[in-house]
């Protein structure tokens, strides 16, 4: 089958430059883009509830740009004043370079990993004595917190934002031929959703192995992943998984 329509589960891209683009000139197909999930922030009063005390920490932990919103709509909600002093540790560089938003980077204390937590935590070990707060998302993953606890830090984990299921009922008579997942929250909303759905023709794309693993606990088919060898990115897998689809329907043709 020729694949002609591909729904993508995040929000479409605010760059033009982006490589969905190129991929939808490329090959000839169209690509629409849908959050099946969102994020939704807590209040200050959730917060106070969690019984946090901006006051007493010298450092926070960044796990994702949401984190870095959602710790300062809730200083600036509770009228904290976040001070120079304040020590950043950012998981990642993108995260620390969204950071920049809110802070003038050269005069602030600002540690980064590489990619993943694990390679932020001989960053915060070398800070031992610091009070570390961990703004979350009620998904966080238990990784986080139970490898500080390992460490042997002070910290306080605060739910600052949740993320929550969009409503996709107006999608309930579409088709696509390639549904495309970065994180089993997706998976979820899809049944939510649509408790009845069945795969049938449908294409399944995930990436990252906990949205793989999320796919088939869920009885799907998976039909593509990124990251891989060949493809880094999801728009790579999914320009080489068409190629392949219609390298298969020449030579049946023959």
């Amino acid at each position: 089958m020729k694949i002609k329509t591909i729904l993508v589960s995040q929000p479409e891209p605010k760059i033009e430059n982006s490589p969905y683009f190129d991929l939808e000139e490329k090959q000839k197909v169209k690509i629409d883009f849908r959050s099946f999930i969102h994020v939704e922030g807590l209040t200050a009063k959730d917060i106070r509830l969690q019984k946090v005390d901006f006051t007493i920490y010298s450092a926070v932990i960044l796990t994702s740009r949401n984190a870095v919103d959602h710790f300062f709509r809730i200083a600036k909600e509770m009228r904290f004043k976040v001070p120079d002093s304040m020590k950043y540790f950012c998981q990642s560089e993108p995260v620390a370079l969204y950071l920049q938003n809110y802070v003038v980077y050269r005069k602030r204390k600002i540690y980064v990993g590489k990619r993943n937590f694990v390679d932020l935590v001989p960053l915060i070990k070398k800070y031992k004595n610091e009070k570390f707060l961990l703004p979350s998302s009620d998904k966080l993953k238990p990784l986080i917190p139970n490898t500080l606890e390992e460490i042997g830090v002070q910290f306080k984990q605060a739910v600052f934002y949740k993320t929550v299921i969009s409503d996709l009922s107006d999608l309930a008579n579409v088709y696509y031929d390639i549904l495309v997942f970065f994180s089993p929250s997706g998976i979820d909303s899809l049944f939510h959703n649509f408790p009845n759905f069945k795969q049938n023709d449908t294409h399944i794309a995930a990436f990252g192995p906990t949205t793989s693993n999320a796919v088939t606990d869920h009885s799907l088919r998976l039909d593509l992943r990124a990251p891989t060898a060949k493809s880094k990115s999801m728009t790579m897998a999914i320009d080489h998984y068409i190629q392949e689809l219609e390298e298969l329907l020449i030579n049946e043709q023959k």
